[in-house]
């Protein structure tokens, strides 16, 4: 299965490379294609253009995104592995959403701006890796788990039709020993 692996944290010493770097080793063993798309060491712009935007409901202007694009319509799976912060997105991965599911590549706008239509027919799984300063609870009770909805309910629901979706969290990430960390790796390696 083509997987492309999406991550999002500007620290090459930072646990989620750590976790980056596992995940991508036991998915490796498991017979996936790997292709990894670190933003960061990209220098993506998360910027979305003024004509970018200005094109979204017309043939969207993918003229500086065409490697970007066609690394997500060609990917069975994608694995996102980034830092909750502020119970949200980083912005360089928002910014990776916002320009490259775009309209016209990963769904189509209706002609009568009605319901938007799925285009990613190809992408069969999300998995994703997080990890949060919060404890659970937080997450769970009091802001309701907004990032797993953004992925699973609008992204995924607008975009990529009967695609399974796998999230694990790790949580109160700021105060982990090894044992907990290895604990948590080993429940990626089950899970996916």
């Amino acid at each position: 299965m083509k997987c492309l692996v999406v991550l999002a944290h500007p620290l090459k010493n930072s646990l989620c490379k750590h976790l980056a770097n596992k995940t991508i080793s036991h998915l490796e063993s498991k017979g996936y294609i790997v292709t990894v798309k670190d933003l960061y060491e990209e220098s993506f712009n998360p910027a979305l253009s003024e004509n970018e935007r200005d094109s979204y409901y017309q043939e969207f202007d993918s003229s500086q995104l065409e490697d970007d694009i066609m690394q997500l319509k060609t990917a069975e799976s994608i694995v996102l592995l980034f830092p909750t912060w502020w119970f949200g997105f980083p912005a360089i991965l928002k910014g990776w959403f916002d320009r490259v599911w775009a309209p016209g590549h990963a769904y189509e706008h209706a002609t009568d701006f009605g319901p938007i239509r799925q285009s990613l027919n190809n992408l069969k799984e999300m998995k994703v890796v997080t990890t949060l300063g919060s404890p659970w609870w937080v997450d769970f009770f009091i802001l309701r788990q907004p990032v797993r909805k953004v992925l699973k309910i609008a992204l995924l629901g607008a975009c990529a039709k009967n695609c399974k979706f796998t999230m694990l969290s790790l949580y109160k990430s700021e105060n982990l020993t090894k044992s907990k960390i290895d604990g948590f790796v080993k429940r990626i390696e089950k899970k996916f």
